[in-house]
């Protein structure tokens, strides 16, 4: 979630962004739970957003734009069931508008190789403090240099209608 919620902090329209667990079977899972596998949780970002800012049809484009819908498990080297590429849906209508969005560009940009669970939204558990704003916080550890910053400044290039 420490990608996702770099690309997402900055979107014009966007309110909020949480990191924390969602998708899974307990309550309130630690870090370490989640990580091990012992709660089917993916790790995620709660967006909070003003629709008259940005639409949601925007923000799946940012999301299917800065990470790989196409892989099992995974996030380049992050490996495990929680790193799974995921969208939590909060009505029928996001539903359709988040199925619709895939099949136009699993067809046009994925080879129909789009495998991004999509699920009914039931709870979202806040992640311990230390996850909230890791990468303005932590921007020059080891993995914030190498993995989320070439990720933040390809997307905020490529998309920069979207940014503040």
């Amino acid at each position: 979630f420490w990608c996702t919620e770099a690309i997402f902090e900055n979107v014009i329209g966007v309110n909020s962004v949480t990191s924390g667990y969602s998708g899974g079977k307990i309550a309130n899972p630690s870090y370490k739970e989640v990580s091990r596998g012992l709660t089917q949780h993916a790790e995620v970002c709660e967006i909070s957003y003003n629709p008259q800012k940005v639409s949601l049809h925007d923000l799946l484009k940012i999301f299917f734009f800065s990470h790989d819908p196409t892989t099992l498990n995974r996030q380049g080297n992050d490996i495990g069931a929680h790193y799974r590429s995921i969208i939590l849906f909060g009505s029928n209508q996001e539903k359709l508008i988040v199925e619709d969005y895939i099949d136009e560009i699993n067809q046009e940009f994925f080879d129909n190789k789009i495998i991004t669970e999509l699920k009914k939204f039931k709870a979202f558990y806040r992640a311990e403090d230390y996850h909230q704003n890791y990468y303005d916080q932590n921007s020059m550890a080891p993995y914030c240099q190498l993995v989320i910053a070439p990720k933040v400044l390809k997307v905020r290039n490529d998309l920069k209608v979207y940014y503040k």
